[in-house]
């Protein structure tokens, strides 16, 4: 019995949509059972005989996090150590969710799941906190970083892009931030994957799409698909600007792009071209 935590959110409901497409007997909770509270997260627990956990609850407010760090770190390193805690007593699986901005975004090349971690923001340091309290707590757990995240239960990149590609003549797009564009829907068939197989291969892992682009390029093929499939009716013009720019009030990580070889050698998930995820996206869109 799998319990799916946080199951409202973009990539929640798309794991929930798996596990159901799959008939895997699964209970499911969000806001209703508050993580920040362990007495509540175990009464939820009591008696269901939870074998697997799958955690999709966080605080992403990328930005408001620098506001209020003492949230992002209740819900994303508090919260997570009383679920860690839950699936210890259960002697349940943990299947969580974490990020690229563990890292600082310096290093010139693929970010392998054993680098050195060094987050640039409060986000990122609740998220790594988090991470810290499950290994510290729980043996049987998979760690999954990801990272630019789209899909169709929530506001993202993708959907912002196309709106304002209907809105303006004229998108500026940071060109010097790197990643790789993730749909939630990928991410949630490899988090079933493993909590559905869960090979005794504990530890972190990085699932993102295949490739890597910066911002602007992604905000083109954004566009390229959205015109080839009539969601973008208008010629709109697409500018590359650097990060100084378009200040923030958090900084991002320069360069992000997460190393996917060991997902794909220990566990056998493959990793699909983030071009072609994106595709199937803006298409399933325009119906």
């Amino acid at each position: 019995m799998i319990w799916l935590i946080g199951n409202r959110g973009m990539l929640g409901a798309d794991v929930e949509e798996r596990l159901r497409s799959r008939s895997i007997p699964y209970a499911a909770s969000d806001v209703e059972v508050d993580i920040t509270d362990r007495a509540a997260l175990s009464s939820f627990a009591a008696g269901r005989g939870f074998t697997r956990i799958i955690n999709c609850s966080a605080y992403t407010a990328v930005d408001r996090a620098e506001d209020e760090p003492d949230r992002a770190y209740a819900v994303n390193a508090d919260g997570v150590r009383n679920i860690a805690h839950v699936a210890a007593d259960e002697g349940a699986l943990l299947v969580h969710v974490s990020t690229d901005y563990v890292f600082d975004g310096e290093k010139n090349g693929a970010y392998a799941e054993d680098d050195p971690t060094g987050p640039i923001g409060a986000y990122g340091r609740s998220k790594l906190e988090g991470e810290r309290h499950i290994a510290s707590i729980l043996d049987k757990h998979f760690i999954l970083r990801t990272a630019w995240l789209y899909g169709a239960h929530g506001g993202n990149f993708v959907s912002t892009m196309l709106r304002l590609f209907g809105e303006r003549g004229e998108v500026r797009v940071v060109a010097d931030q790197w990643g790789s564009p993730t749909f939630s829907r990928d991410l949630a068939a490899a988090i079933v994957a493993v909590a559905e197989g869960a090979p005794q291969r504990y530890g972190i892992y990085h699932y993102t799409n295949e490739g890597r682009a910066n911002w602007f390029e992604f905000a083109r093929e954004i566009y390229a698909l959205g015109r080839r499939y009539g969601i973008v009716k208008r010629d709109v013009t697409i500018v590359p600007i650097s990060t100084a720019e378009y200040p923030t009030r958090a900084r991002r990580p320069r360069y992000s792009y997460l190393s996917k070889e060991k997902i794909q050698r220990e566990l056998g998930i493959a990793c699909r071209d983030w071009r072609d995820a994106l595709e199937d996206f803006i298409r399933e869109m325009a119906g």
